[in-house]
């Protein structure tokens, strides 16, 4: 089985492309969706969490605070590392769960969509890694309409990220995202072309 790593800096429009790769009937294993739901109470990642970085992470009703969480890390490169290993161990092992289940079922090319794909290792067990970058001004605007925060603390987490040129050196294909959507679609065919995916 192919699996294509998808990632790229926040803000830079990699759901958008995951998106497309899907309407090719392609399974997308969404990292972000994988973390949501191993830290949803009762839950190990979660609690292994609360014991490195104090109760104050949690809302009242139990739940993670991902604010709370996010302005510790952002700021502490230590701290991050710290959050790092942890999640990073318990979203991949249900990832090769979910991995070992297409290959089971026979499907011939998955998509692992995810943030950290470098940080986490899993681009060693790609057959290709696809990176969607986009100009940081069009990055920063949309993390803020995203995610309701001020453009400071967007910054910071674009700050805390790999650079443009990291992404361009470790990766088989870059998809540049700063126009319409709609040019996305073409780009994304010619990955697949390329790979072998489709004829034409």
């Amino acid at each position: 089985m192919l699996v294509i790593g998808l990632t790229g800096p926040t803000g830079a429009g990699k759901g958008e492309v995951a998106s497309i790769f899907a309407q090719y009937g392609i399974p997308v294993i969404n990292a972000d969706r994988v973390y949501h739901a191993l830290i949803t109470p009762p839950s190990s990642c979660l609690q292994e969490l609360v014991e490195v970085f104090g109760k104050k992470i949690l809302l009242s009703d139990g739940t993670l605070d991902r604010r709370a969480l996010g302005g510790i890390v952002f700021n502490d490169p230590a701290a991050r590392e710290r959050l790092n290993a942890i999640t990073h161990r318990y979203v991949m092992e249900e990832v090769k769960t979910q991995m070992e289940h297409f290959r089971r079922e026979g499907v011939p090319v998955a998509v692992f969509d995810a943030p950290q794909l470098f940080e986490a290792g899993a681009h060693r067990a790609c057959g290709a890694v696809v990176s969607v970058l986009a100009d940081r001004r069009l990055r920063l605007e949309r993390i803020v309409a995203r995610d309701g925060i001020s453009p400071e603390a967007a910054m910071r987490r674009i700050l805390a990220q790999k650079s443009d040129e990291f992404f361009k050196a470790n990766s088989d294909y870059i998809v540049e995202n700063n126009g319409p959507v709609e040019l996305l679609a073409p780009r994304v065919h010619r990955i697949l072309k390329e790979l072998g995916v489709i004829a034409k």
